[in-house]
């Protein structure tokens, strides 16, 4: 399956992109980080979440989409 990527803030710094796409072979969010952090392994040091389809998913959930984003922590205000 080949999807995009999109990195935010912190996390497009230590990928050094904002956006790319990539093939995927896994079934979930847990296999997806797995190969991130084979490719980029800054992100293993890093606090983020992982977001398909507009919606914040968990390791356990199945990708589905084509879109997901890694997203920073928030600062609420």
């Amino acid at each position: 399956m080949n999807l995009t990527i999109k990195y935010f803030g912190l996390i497009a710094e230590a990928t050094n992109c904002s956006e790319e796409q990539m093939e995927f072979f896994g079934k979930t969010v847990l296999e997806l980080k797995e190969q991130l952090f084979q490719k980029y392994p800054v992100l293993k040091l890093k606090d983020f979440q992982i977001a398909q389809n507009n919606e914040l998913v968990e390791n356990e959930t199945e990708i589905t989409g084509i879109e997901i984003a890694l997203l920073p922590p928030f600062a609420g205000g």
